[in-house]
């Protein structure tokens, strides 16, 4: 029921939302890094958080604390971006909350959970670089964890792929309205949740070690800009465009094959780690790192090495 609320509640919201945007201005023009050619309203993380709130708030509304704080940083962040040190700060708040709704098993769990907002709040933020990419390959993340949590964190999941679904149907090429830092940071952060729950479930380390490649292909394409970054001397932090999903379309791919090959590799990523969840947990790890191992080796080789992208 949740896919389904989730769903049907997100393509009513989003184009109210689109409309709502343009009536403030609260659009994405183009530029440098920018792919369109027209302005583009934001908002679509603020459709998709309506969407989901709904039937989370039906289970365990608390769960929506940290993902309300997460879509105002990036609202703000749309509108007028703060500086980097004060995002950081903001997001290691985030992340301190949702530790404490949702804190991972041990004396630490608080603090990996907060480190895995983190992670992945920005991981989903870098990917979110072309029309439908974004929400696509998050859309399968999301499917993987309804497969294998339980109760309330399954709500959750359910909600985010259905609100996710809606979306996309708005955000497909060309795209009528845009996630903006604000849905990519609140799916971000939802994402991190989820891992931070698989730690509790069932047998939690074959399950957590095949839920990791369910947001393996935003967390390597962060890998691949910091080491791109670093080899080039500039900030981490210094937008550009020489993402995975860039690099593609430099050497010659549609902009629609990219997205769908990021999609479906993803969605290969997260029926490998269905099966991985089934493992015996010794067997569930070493699968697990030898399938980063090689994803890892294929995505530096092809993406960091110098001569293999363009400095911009």
């Amino acid at each position: 029921m949740a896919l389904i609320v989730g769903f049907v509640i997100a393509v009513v919201a989003v184009p109210v939302a689109a409309r709502l945007a343009r009536r403030l201005g609260i659009v994405d023009s183009p530029g440098f890094l920018k792919v369109q050619t027209d302005p583009v309203p934001y908002l679509g993380g603020a459709a998709v958080f309506i969407a989901l709130a709904v039937p989370v708030a039906v289970t365990r509304p608390l769960l929506l604390l940290p993902l309300g704080l997460s879509l105002a940083l990036g609202l703000a962040d749309d509108l007028n971006a703060p500086t980097p040190a004060t995002r950081l700060i903001v997001e290691a708040v985030i992340g301190a909350v949702a530790g404490w709704i949702v804190p991972a098993p041990g004396p630490l769990g608080g603090v990996i959970t907060a480190l895995l907002v983190v992670a992945l709040l920005n991981a989903v933020n870098l990917i979110d670089g072309l029309d439908g990419l974004a929400a696509g390959v998050t859309l399968m993340s999301a499917f993987g964890f309804a497969l294998v949590l339980e109760g309330d964190a399954r709500v959750l999941a359910l909600a985010l792929a259905g609100s996710l679904a809606g979306f996309l149907i708005w955000n497909r090429p060309p795209a009528r309205i845009y996630l903006g830092d604000a849905g990519s940071y609140l799916i971000g952060t939802a994402l991190a949740m989820l891992l931070a729950t698989t730690f509790d479930e069932g047998d939690s380390l074959a399950v957590t070690s095949g839920a990791v490649l369910f947001v393996a292909i935003p967390v390597a394409d962060t890998a691949v800009a910091i080491v791109r970054r670093r080899r080039a001397g500039r900030a981490l932090l210094q937008g550009d465009r020489g993402h995975v999903y860039d690099q593609l379309i430099d050497k010659g791919w549609s902009s629609i094959s990219v997205i769908a090959a990021c999609i479906a590799l993803q969605g290969l990523l997260v029926g490998i780690g269905i099966a991985i969840s089934h493992l015996p947990p010794g067997v569930a790890v070493g699968v697990t790192a030898a399938v980063i191992g090689t994803l890892g080796t294929l995505f530096f080789v092809a993406f960091t090495t110098p001569g293999t992208w363009k400095a911009r």
